[in-house]
């Protein structure tokens, strides 16, 4: 059954076309994620469906009965509110129902015949079941849990940084659970762990949803359906990410098919203009149009689908771990890091290495530490004890705050201070706005101020900058937040070709698996774990240990009675094992690398011998799963050893 209805929507802004004719259609049970590039109309169209703006032409049909919620960037709070009151007061609705069910159930004990309240009483039941409202304490006290606003509970939200109020707000619309929920990039602001509780309630409770997000795992695991805004179009594709890009793919193969039999059409329609004598008949005045429009389509068609082309490109590359070279440079050193703040532990005797090339993501949850580290390492904190041994080395940094903007200056101000029109990126000079249309911004944006643009677009112009330094190692604090997913796509493809080290926080497990070949994990009081597993592996494997230790807990019955057992170490041999195959694993990886080029290569292959080579690949290859597996092995059972 269709909730909302959209009928040829048209909107504009200024000169700026962003909705033109578009139907859109929500059915009950739909989860549809939005996708698009900043600025073509997702949070316009959810805003004419919520009726906060008017569509300039079109009709909206939305069902009378239903109640829409909606999570936006700036949600508002009464001034003197507590958080928990906050939540408490979206809730009464549901509480009040609770309430005249228990006071119906007594009634009908007495007057079991009474159809009037029989049929009340069903409707509150099924009311409450929708909403699963039976026991709401404990799932307040569960979202308070979840999404790290217990200890907040009493404090005032105002109080609270514009994150939080965010999580309070989403912790709201969750429990009450509208009949259609809206959210906008609902995952921003939110840890890995608090994204996957968020997943399994929207899942759980069978929520009917549309939502924006540039987090693609989020969308992979939510979605039955993405609907594009491209070209002030609507294009709708079945299932999540992944999906989305293969039809997307056939759907280009289609337009490409398309494009040869129109132009085998074109040509035969030239050919008889080119006549001339029939052509001039009054006549044929209608064919002689055809022919004109055949020509314009003619033209477009090709940058449709180039830029479709580049789109899925980008979308489609998966993390390719870059060759390793054994003499990297070392860039840091870390010895015996500890660093606490208001008595609380944040990192204990931390230390390791960042060598040129490695692609580290700093990954835990909110508040472990993360944004600290890269304090200390550029030097803005200083350690409470142990040392950080720097190279000489040049540093860019993207922070949150996007600190080295000037909200005075326009765009071209920004990037060619010295005046003129060219940068300078990679070596090589670049018309700016040549530059800047790799980042998506369109040639007028020149002369406007950075005051003026959109969160997104100044992380976009901020991360255009920081690509034009010439730098050894970009250290970046959530670089991902507020930019689109073509966007992030761009700057995923400039992190994997940059040749320096890069360190960076984020909660995107997609970006994460995609950039990084090491992980600093901050487990909490100081822990730091390092790891060369793909994020997403690794919290899988930590929810399969999590489930196992919950399991033995249970089946022992002593639940509050868990002994802590000694930590333990590796054995000597074992341990200088485990320190060796770092090394051992890099140059395996090279080896395996230039072999495969080897191959590629008839003069290097024809000089070595085919088989010889294929044979050496082959050994190197096993050799290179083996040890890798071994690695892999002694990191967990270190890490069993020290839990106990």
């Amino acid at each position: 059954m269709a909730l909302i209805d959209l009928f040829s929507i048209k909107k504009q802004y200024d000169v700026k076309l962003l909705l033109d004719e578009v139907e859109f259609h929500l059915q009950e049970g739909e989860r549809v994620g939005l996708f698009g590039q900043n600025g073509t109309g997702k949070s316009t169209l959810l805003k004419i469906i919520t009726g906060d703006v008017e569509p300039d032409q079109g009709k909206v049909i939305i069902d009378q009965s239903i109640e829409i919620g909606m999570l936006g960037q700036n949600p508002k709070f009464d001034l003197d509110t507590t958080v928990k009151q906050a939540i408490e007061n979206e809730l009464h609705h549901l509480k009040e129902a609770k309430q005249r069910y228990d006071e119906l159930s007594v009634k009908i004990a007495e007057d079991f015949e009474n159809a009037e309240l029989l049929a009340e009483h069903n409707k509150l039941n099924a009311f409450l079941d929708f909403h699963n409202a039976w026991n709401l304490d404990n799932r307040i006290e569960r979202v308070l849990q979840e999404f790290d606003l217990k200890q907040y509970e009493d404090r005032l939200v105002s109080s609270l940084s514009g994150g939080e109020q965010r999580r309070v707000a989403l912790g709201s619309l969750l429990l009450k659970k509208p009949d259609v929920l809206i959210l906008d990039e609902p995952t921003n602001h939110l840890d890995v762990y608090m994204v996957e509780f968020l997943e399994q309630i929207l899942l759980k409770e069978n929520f009917t949803l549309i939502f924006i997000s540039h987090d693609r795992y989020f969308i992979d695991n939510l979605a039955t359906r993405i609907v594009e805004v491209d070209d002030c179009k609507l294009i709708s594709y079945k299932g999540g990410y992944s999906s989305y890009l293969e039809q997307k793919e056939q759907r280009m193969q289609a337009m490409q098919k398309q494009h040869e039999n129109l132009l085998r059409l074109l040509k035969d329609e030239e050919a008889w203009l080119a006549k001339g004598v029939k052509a001039r008949l009054k006549r044929d005045e209608g064919r002689k149009q055809r022919v004109m429009e055949l020509r314009e389509q003619a033209k477009k068609n090709p940058g449709v689908i180039r830029k479709m082309k580049v789109q899925l490109e980008r979308e489609k590359l998966h993390f390719i771990g870059e060759k390793k070279d054994n003499k990297k440079k070392m860039l840091f050193e870390i010895e015996h890091l500890s660093y606490s703040i208001a008595e609380k532990n944040l990192i204990e005797d931390f230390s390791s290495r960042i060598l040129q090339r490695d692609k580290i993501a700093i990954v835990g949850k909110n508040g472990s530490g993360k944004s600290t580290l890269l304090k200390l390492l550029l030097g803005r904190l200083q350690p409470d004890s142990g040392v950080i041994k720097m190279g000489k080395i040049t540093i860019g940094y993207f922070d949150q705050h996007r600190e080295m903007l000037d909200d005075s200056k326009t765009l071209i101000e920004v990037f060619c201070p010295n005046g003129g029109d060219i940068v300078e990126v990679e070596g090589r000079n670049m018309h700016v706005y040549g530059y800047l249309k790799n980042f998506l911004f369109p040639k007028e944006h020149l002369t406007k101020k950075i005051g003026v643009l959109s969160g997104g677009e100044k992380n976009r112009v901020a991360l255009a900058l920081l690509f034009t330094k010439k730098v050894d190692c970009l250290i970046l604090d959530e670089p991902t937040n507020d930019l689109d997913i073509p966007t992030i796509n761009i700057l995923e493809q400039k992190l994997r070709n940059f040749k320096g080290a890069l360190l960076f926080v984020s909660h995107d497990r997609y970006f994460v698996d995609k950039i990084a070949n090491k992980l600093f994990i901050f487990k909490g009081d100081g822990v730091i774990e390092e790891s060369h597993q793909a994020y997403s592996h690794y919290l899988e494997l930590e929810k399969e240990i999590d489930s196992l230790e919950n399991f033995k807990v249970e089946s022992s019955g002593k639940k509050e009675q868990k002994p802590k057992a000694k930590a333990k170490k590796l054995s000597y041999k074992d341990q200088r094992e485990l320190d060796a195959l770092p090394e051992q694993v890099d140059a395996l990886e090279v080896k395996v690398d230039e072999l495969t080029a080897c191959l590629s290569d008839p003069e290097c292959y024809k000089e070595r011998g085919l088989q010889a080579v294929s044979e050496e690949l082959e050994a190197a290859q096993a050799e290179y799963e083996a040890k890798s597996e071994r690695y892999l092995e002694l990191l967990e059972l270190e890490e069993e050893l020290q839990q106990g």
